[in-house]
């Protein structure tokens, strides 16, 4: 067995069940801030009842976040101390401006949010509410900072040499705003607001075929498709930026999205299989496409993977396969976009039950995005743990062996799902609870 391949897997597993997490906390934050927003305008107790809703299911999702996220950074020290010697120095310093910055703001603005709503006034609750969602914010920036410099690192320089060299920052903004962060910050949190925009649908069609709370429901409905709509188009954007930032910084993880063999003009495909050996893919595609959204011109040309020595390459297969996963999944996005504007334009969001079992199901989605975008962006950096700087393989802990990577992988797993399980039990207990409302009529329902 393999140490390296095990200790990636220890650690893809860890962050795979902590990044069910953060996206949902991040998009049900700005959710938060948009119904109590609301309640303070029209001061209806239908908005202060979702805000209450809501908040209580916020909490559970940003407690079990902070519970699975702890683990990784004893990982830094157990699985990968190469690493954590090496640019500790750099990688610590976003991570401790997080907790600092972040974690601590929006976690004592959350205990406002939980238990203040009779003992501050309205008005200094809903800061509190921009606060925390806030926080989440710059949380996520924190960490994208971290993870940014890894793919793209900068403001930095080697000091010592063999055993002892180590990097240490020169400029702190340059690596703050190394050449990949703004892009990669916009994606993910567009991504999250994708996320808690779904989970909002979700419920609310729950309830909606249900017959339950369908005043409610209905509003909740429709303000989740509107960030979803929103979000759905800044997918588009962000991840066009993204190409282009991965064009110019990473050249091997851009080939390796669409299985790009021979430098020149560049195809996208829509649908494929790489045969790795023969160094072809087959598939649908668009010929000269990627080289349009790279450079807005198909006969542009792009770096193929000819000019990386094969030590040098990511797993070709996984990262187009997740690459195209999550662009698939986007375009969904945008087709239920669509659908749901055209069915609130007729005003017939709540009739049609196909398409409210459709929405019920929709929170899953957006997972599985953010799932396979990760693989593509964190598999597509490999054979580099930092990017072009040092390799995963000597990043390792020397003393630690294949057998114990191995029995700390099945414990894991075993903790985190046992974890999500008491998470979705938790989530679905409180979410059948209800808004403590008087049920309503059908012909009372509301239209926003």
């Amino acid at each position: 067995m393999d140490v390296e391949l095990l200790s990636r897997i220890q650690f893809a597993l860890t962050v795979g069940f902590h990044f069910l997490y953060p996206p949902m906390s991040i998009g049900l934050g700005l959710i938060l801030v948009v119904f109590e927003g609301m309640y303070v305008k029209t001061k209806s107790k239908k908005f202060e009842q979702l805000t209450r809703f809501w908040l209580k299911l916020f909490a559970i999702t940003f407690g079990v976040g902070v519970a699975t996220g702890v683990v990784m950074e004893f990982e830094f020290g157990t699985n990968w101390a190469g690493y954590s010697r090496y640019v500790g120095d750099v990688f610590g310093s976003p991570l401790a401006a997080e907790a600092v910055f972040a974690f601590f703001l929006e976690s004592t603005f959350l205990a406002i949010l939980l238990f203040g709503w009779n003992k501050v006034s309205t008005k200094t609750h809903f800061v509190s509410t921009i606060l925390v969602a806030f926080g989440a914010h710059l949380s996520a920036l924190w960490i994208l900072i971290a993870n940014s410099w890894m793919q793209t690192p900068t403001g930095f320089h080697i000091v010592g040499s063999g055993s002892t060299a180590r990097a240490e920052i020169i400029d702190f903004w340059a690596m703050v705003f190394n050449p990949s962060t703004i892009e990669r910050y916009t994606h993910t949190v567009v991504a999250a607001w994708l996320t808690g925009a779904a989970l909002v649908i979700s419920v609310s069609a729950y309830f909606l075929l249900k017959k339950k709370y369908e005043e409610h429901s209905l509003a909740s409905l429709k303000i989740g498709v509107a960030i979803l709509v929103v979000a759905s188009v800044l997918q588009l954007v962000t991840g066009h930026s993204n190409a282009v930032m991965v064009t110019d910084n990473q050249p091997t993880k851009l080939a390796a999205f669409e299985g790009h063999y021979k430098t020149g003009p560049a195809d996208m495909y829509l649908i494929g299989w790489v045969d790795v050996d023969n160094e072809k893919v087959y598939g649908i595609k668009l010929p000269g496409m990627l080289s349009f959204l790279a450079r807005f011109d198909c006969t542009a040309p792009l770096k193929g993977l000819e000019e990386f020595s094969p030590e040098d390459r990511p797993n070709i297969q996984v990262v187009f396969q997740s690459y195209h996963i999550m662009v698939a999944l986007g375009i969904l996005f945008l087709a239920v976009s669509a659908l749901s504007l055209f069915l609130w334009w007729k005003k017939k969001l709540p009739n049609y039950k196909l398409y409210l079992w459709g929405m019920s199901i929709l929170f899953i989605f957006p997972h599985i995005a953010n799932q396979f975008g990760w693989i593509a962006a964190e598999v597509g950096r490999q054979p580099w743990i930092v990017y072009n700087i040092l390799r995963t393989k000597d990043a390792l802990s020397a003393s630690v062996s294949a057998g114990e990577v191995l029995f700390s992988i099945i414990l894991f797993t075993l903790i985190y799902i046992f974890t999500l399980l008491i998470f979705i039990y938790t989530f679905i207990r409180t979410m059948k609870k209800g808004m403590d409302i008087p049920e309503l009529p059908i012909n009372k329902v509301e239209v926003i």
